[in-house]
């Protein structure tokens, strides 16, 4: 066998040795625990729990007008946006009909009254007579039966002719309240039937400086919201204004959909400026919870989990239960919490190695985290995350030797 030449040897010995300097120099390359990884120091402050959801801005009487009478637009006396006054007239109708009815009951009135004044001359004229015995006793009752039907059928007539005049009344619509016109739904020479509904011809906002919001919270958040709360509420329409309102009313009668149940909740709303329209969509939220002066961590905190290459010290491997916007207790329809304790971890670089701190929590406000109970104080620095945008070599990708 030929053993290999001196020179291959110490070609060999060489490829080794540069190869063992690239492996040192790029371990040496490889960051720090402190540049790895991102850090920010719980402190402590005050810290507000909100509920949010959307609702729609409505007056807070907004009356329909419609017509008791059918017929054809005559007139209109007002528009969109008009201020009306009540008993001010909104239209008119085409009273043809409405008239010609009415004239014939009066004409059926002046007929009635002939009627009852012959009834009455004959219950005369019968009553004289049988006084002398000259006609029955029969003939008599006949008499006055005929008086009293003609005075029914003259009550009749007068009642028919009542009712003709208010249907002739009903021909002129009026508003009924004081406040705006925000809706018109007919137009001129437009036909209206009045059967068995209602049509609604104009819409008219009482006073739009006090508005509510009708809105609905899921039953994990309804729990929080009383009656008198102050509410903070934004509209795309004035997206840098904050308005302010309060809790008027929660509704007992819940609604499910698709096994999710909410409570509706009335918010009333200042509107002295009316800049706030009928429709528009209203973005709430209520601060369910405040605490002053209480240690806090980022929610970024209670969701960093360690990679494999990196398991914190002292941790058996298993999930740590997650917290806040990734922990224990998940968000809520409405943007709230279901509870406002629970437990969670964080980690902390201990000796250059990640440590994995219990801590109790409290509640949160999106952004950062209630700390109740724990090893954790105020000034430690947690890990957030991990910097992407570093020189070390990527988990597998250290450096390659091309084998010839």
């Amino acid at each position: 066998m030929k053993l290999p030449s001196r020179r291959t040897l110490l070609t060999l010995a060489a490829i080794l040795i540069s190869a063992a300097g690239m492996v040192y120099w790029w371990q040496g390359r490889a960051p720090s625990p402190e540049q790895r990884f991102k850090q920010q120091e719980a402190v402590v402050g005050d810290i507000t729990q909100n509920v949010s959801a959307n609702g729609t801005l409505s007056p807070v009487t907004l009356v329909n007008v419609g017509t008791q009478v059918s017929g054809t637009v005559k007139k209109l006396h007002v528009d969109f946006n008009d201020a009306v006054k009540a008993g001010q007239v909104l239209a008119e109708l085409d009273d043809t009909v409405l008239a010609a009815a009415a004239g014939q009951s009066e004409a059926s009135i002046a007929s009635a009254k002939a009627s009852l004044d012959l009834a009455q001359a004959n219950e005369v004229r019968i009553r004289s007579l049988f006084a002398e015995e000259y006609v029955s006793r029969q003939e008599l009752d006949q008499a006055v039966q005929a008086k009293k039907a003609a005075e029914a059928a003259l009550r009749l007539a007068r009642a028919q002719n009542d009712r003709d005049r208010a249907n002739l009344g009903y021909s002129v619509i009026r508003s009924p309240v004081s406040g705006v016109v925000v809706d018109r739904q007919i137009d001129v020479g437009q036909t209206v039937a009045a059967s068995f509904q209602t049509p609604v011809l104009f819409k008219i906002a009482q006073d739009l400086q006090q508005m509510q919001i009708y809105t609905s919270f899921a039953e994990a958040d309804i729990g929080g919201i009383k009656v008198g709360q102050p509410v903070r509420f934004n509209v795309d329409a004035f997206p840098n204004r904050q308005f302010k309102g309060s809790v008027k009313q929660l509704r007992l009668n819940p609604t499910t959909t698709q096994n999710v149940v909410t409570y509706n909740v009335v918010v009333e709303v200042e509107n002295p400026d009316q800049a706030l329209l009928p429709g528009m969509t209203a973005y709430v939220n209520i601060a369910v919870a405040h605490r002053k002066e209480v240690l806090t961590v980022p929610n970024a905190a209670l969701r960093f989990r360690p990679p494999a290459d990196a398991a914190a010290a002292g941790a058996s491997g298993k999930e740590t239960p997650r917290a806040a916007d990734g922990g224990g207790t998940p968000p809520r329809q409405g943007g709230g919490r279901k509870r406002d304790s629970g437990s969670g971890t964080v980690h902390v670089l201990a000796d250059g190695k990640l440590k994995a701190v219990q801590v109790g929590i409290g509640i949160t406000d999106n952004r950062v985290t209630e700390i109740t109970s724990g090893e954790l104080k105020a000034g430690d620095r947690v890990i957030i995350g991990e910097n992407l945008s570093t020189d070390a070599p990527a988990a597998g990708n250290g450096p390659r030797m091309r084998m010839f």
